[in-house]
């Protein structure tokens, strides 16, 4: 193994604002702690919940790396007390509290994924925040089964495509909103069943039009506000409704006898605060149930844009501007 320096190149801006604040700085390596392994970050993932927090908006779990970064892929480099031997020099992508946005990071051992062969390292960095969210939500939470028809918001988004990919591997009709005709396009193009424009059409007739009247059997929504009433209307009677973010607002009035009525679940969650034990077994069942597509090519996740690491800027840039299909990711 080569030498671990004890400083690192990293975002990790000292106070929230604009893009222009993501230059990076100087910081130690920081040390695996007992249960984690130390990466040596190849590439990292770009999230929306990074901007939020950027902006001051997004409030962090205590203890958590104040450099920014959600999701990585590297090397193993150095190990903690009691992680497993044989991990050392792996190549693995990392579910993270944080801290990615780094030359070096420590990640719990339980949240890693080995890097299967034909899986570049932008591409597996590109797949943990997405792969485990939308798992979480769309089939764990919502019970998502074969042949169901599901209704995925912004659907070229990393979580959209993500939502897509899924499906198609596990036998479910997507239907997405974008934002434009391009998107929609892209979002086909990706193998969405059907894609919506929600600036120009109305995604509850759409649905209805595209279901013959029957509706879907879930909503994964990362709108949240006046979204929720309408996606109420596009659920079948037993439908499920999966809150993930609250891009649109955080509050929403409900009918609840309509809920009542047609036997309709109201759900939702953050990954972000949950324990690295939930996180650890999260890990474990995508291991077993979907790491094999990823090793066949199967699933891949979409990549948009790359940038350096000096250039986090600009990646932020890019998914504010909300121009982007799929993942922006930062190489180190």
């Amino acid at each position: 193994m080569p030498a671990i320096p004890a400083t690192m190149q990293a975002i990790d801006p000292a106070t929230a604002g604009g893009p222009e604040l993501l230059i990076a700085v100087e910081r130690p390596v920081p040390l695996p702690q007992a249960g984690e392994v130390l990466l040596k970050v190849a590439a990292a993932g770009v999230n929306r919940p990074d901007v939020l927090q950027r902006m001051g908006l997004y409030p962090m779990p205590p203890g958590t790396p104040t450099i920014m970064g959600l999701e990585a892929a590297g090397e193993v480099v150095a190990l903690g007390a009691g992680v497993d031997p044989s991990l050392l020099g792996q190549k693995v992508c990392a579910l993270l509290a944080g801290g990615g946005y780094a030359g070096y990071v420590a990640a719990p051992a339980g949240q890693c994924l080995a890097v299967p062969e034909g899986l570049t390292m932008v591409e597996a960095a590109a797949l943990p925040e997405t792969l485990f969210t939308v798992w979480t939500n769309m089939f764990e939470r919502g019970y998502a089964v074969e042949g169901e028809t599901v209704l995925v918001h912004g659907g070229t988004s990393g979580i959209g495509t993500m939502a897509i990919a899924l499906g198609k591997v596990f036998g479910l009709r997507v239907i997405v909103t974008a934002g434009s005709d391009e998107k929609c396009a892209a979002a086909t193009g990706l193998g969405a069943a059907h894609a919506i424009n929600y600036k120009t059409e109305d995604f509850v007739a759409c649905v209805k039009e595209i279901t013959g009247g029957a509706g879907v059997a879930l909503v994964l929504d990362m709108v949240g506000g006046d979204y929720v009433p309408r996606n109420l209307q596009c659920l079948a009677d037993d439908g499920r409704h999966v809150s993930i973010a609250v891009q649109g607002g955080l509050m929403a009035t409900v009918p609840i006898f309509e809920i009542m009525r047609r036997r309709l679940t109201l759900t939702g969650s953050t990954l972000r605060p949950r324990s690295v034990e939930f996180k650890s077994l999260v890990a474990d069942e995508l291991h077993r149930v979907v790491w094999p597509h990823v090793a066949a090519g199967r699933l891949r996740p979409v990549i948009d844009t790359t940038f350096a690491l000096a250039d986090a800027a600009n990646a932020h840039r890019r998914m504010e501007a909300g121009d982007h299909v799929g993942k922006i990711v930062l190489t180190v």
